[in-house]
């Protein structure tokens, strides 16, 4: 099915309508062998609290953005290769219902459908364009995956020392490597993450023990001098400065 659509005219118009949609900001969509599964709005888990997203899957790609104006304009593109992709159920809790785990290399983060037979739709179509990318590379599975960020909403204390308490003032962190919400001197250091950024990110205390002994990486830590030029003992930059996007 996927083959026979690859190279038809309407495939390639839908394509086409969803580039358009995303605007002069967004990338081309529109290769040879794309073709557009499916697509619907899911609700996805952010740093500060959840939001609808327009997703469309195609058969090598997941592409997300913000919606503006429902299929007629959206923002923020992001496109995931589905060959890095891993997706895993989520258990239903209160109001967040139907939902799955999306995780890559880079980036991890859940979304919710409306209902549970969507979810189940949604989670069939991304494994088999997953097994059939895999298959046709020769290429293993994904090992590695990024942190997904537990939202700030589940912390008021930081969730490493388990002392300092959340205020306009001691702002919240994410640890890049476990996705912890934690204070800034528990996350003082740098380690670089390949996967997820050419430089070094942020990451707790806990976890740049865990990584510089593990494989002597490299890491930063604030009390050297390449460190303390920033300017102060800690680096008390939000998230939101830290690294674009990281709000979503």
């Amino acid at each position: 099915m996927v083959d026979r659509l690859a190279n038809s005219e309407a495939n390639s118009k839908r394509i086409q309508v969803v580039e358009g949609c995303f605007g002069a900001a967004g990338q081309p969509l529109v290769i040879p062998g794309r073709v557009l599964i499916g697509e619907g709005v899911l609700t996805k888990l952010c740093r500060k609290k959840p939001k609808a997203r327009q997703f469309f899957l195609f058969n090598d790609i997941l592409v997300y953005g913000n919606i503006v104006i429902q299929k007629k304009k959206y923002n923020k593109q992001h496109i995931i290769p589905l060959e890095s992709v891993t997706i895993n159920t989520v258990a239903d809790e209160g109001d967040l219902r139907n939902g799955w785990l999306i995780k890559t290399p880079t980036k991890s983060f859940a979304v919710y459908a409306a209902t549970a037979t969507e979810k189940s739709e949604w989670m069939s179509h991304i494994s088999k364009c997953v097994g059939d990318l895999l298959e046709k590379s020769g290429k293993a599975p994904t090992g590695e995956h990024a942190a997904v960020w537990i939202p700030d909403s589940e912390a008021t204390l930081c969730m490493r020392c388990q002392k300092i308490k959340f205020t306009p003032l001691s702002r919240r962190h994410h640890c890049r490597k476990c996705g912890y919400v934690v204070c800034g001197p528990c996350s003082d250091k740098k380690f670089l993450l390949p996967s997820q950024s050419s430089k070094p990110v942020r990451v707790c205390e806990f976890c740049y023990l865990q990584l510089a002994s593990a494989g002597g990486g490299t890491g930063l830590d604030p009390r050297s001098d390449s460190y303390s030029r920033s300017g102060s003992k800690y680096n008390n930059v939000s998230d939101d400065e830290d690294e674009e996007d990281s709000s979503d």
